[in-house]
């Protein structure tokens, strides 16, 4: 029974995380990555063993993935990017025939959280508010600008003034036009959640964020707060989820008002502050997907737990490339 994590990158967390897991549960058992480069990959090398995969959008990237968890009796995939996900959805079958099972949404789900235009509908039928979105040349400054499709914070930026939005900005079709959620109001949050195969919520651990870097959490702590009972109630299930989603959130100051933003139905690059803090998303994958084992409703993670990141360094020895 060995686990295999895509598009490992720089997930060293994650997969020390999954290692420890699957070696207190399975005697033997190896969590392995694949990466597009894996030698320049870190986690790959915390790994116990490394593949290389063609690009994700490639016709021979299932094939391939599907080649190397035959060949090393890989029971589990664990994703950790967005452009993977729809692919692997729209494949989850065909892996499950060979006794496989992906930690992935259903594909239609997955297209909602890709679109974020579909997010927000997603959201406001679950009975949470979000952003209002205007309609091109009827703003109210400052708007706030970003891709439907992106990720990682990427192509996003506030316009005060209508000369700040240049004409080929106002055509594009793939921007968002949405209300500015000012900073000294609300905070921003990121919940790591875990929904079961059913699609239940079996846990919510809200991160607050101090500080971001390239799209990630770089400082950050736990919260205990009306969020955690918001999304029990409203998001109990939701159907075509799995697994462990992030759910990222405004959270007034002085209230207890909350607007959705954004799902990503997979491991965000701050879930090492929710494991460290008790949310032991990885095990109960473990249990769950390989063992049939029903996961309980857990909230008895650590609160105000404080996660500072920094920069460390993996070597490679006598690498010639």
């Amino acid at each position: 029974m060995n686990i295999l994590v895509t598009s490992a990158g720089q997930r060293v967390s994650l997969v020390q995380a999954f290692k420890k897991e699957l070696s207190q549960l399975v005697s033997g058992g190896k969590v392995l990555t694949v990466d597009l480069n894996p030698e320049l990959a870190p986690a790959c090398y915390v790994a116990d063993d490394r593949f290389r995969v063609p690009r994700v959008t490639d016709a021979g990237y299932i094939p391939t993935l599907l080649e190397i968890c035959e060949a090393n009796n890989v029971k589990l995939i664990v994703p950790t990017i967005d452009t993977e996900l729809l692919v692997l959805s729209e494949h989850l079958q065909q892996f499950k025939d060979k006794g496989i099972f992906i930690s992935v949404s259903d594909a239609e789900f997955v297209r909602k959280c890709r679109d974020k235009r579909l997010t927000n509908q997603l959201f406001v039928e679950q009975g949470i508010a979000v952003p209002k979105q205007f309609e091109k040349g009827r703003f109210e400054y400052p708007v706030f600008v970003k891709p439907y499709n992106g990720s990682l914070s990427k192509g996003i930026f506030v316009a005060e003034k209508p000369e700040d939005i240049s004409p080929e900005q106002l055509e594009n079709p793939e921007l968002m036009f949405m209300q500015y959620i000012s900073p000294a109001e609300y905070d921003e949050y990121t919940v790591d959640c875990y929904f079961d195969k059913h699609s239940a919520l079996k846990s919510a651990v809200p991160r607050k964020r101090i500080f971001v870097r390239a799209g990630e959490i770089n400082k950050g702590v736990t919260k205990k707060n009306a969020i955690v009972t918001q999304l029990s109630e409203k998001l109990s299930r939701l159907p075509g989820a799995r697994g462990c989603l992030t759910v990222q959130v405004f959270y007034h100051k002085s209230s207890a008002e909350m607007l959705g933003i954004e799902i990503n139905p997979r491991f965000g690059g701050g879930y090492p502050l929710s494991y460290l803090a008790g949310a032991n998303y990885p095990r109960w994958l473990i249990q769950e997907y390989l063992f049939n084992q029903p996961i309980p409703a857990f909230d008895d993670w650590e609160a105000d737990l404080l996660m500072l990141r920094y920069d460390a360094e993996i070597l490679a020895h006598h690498y010639e490339k």
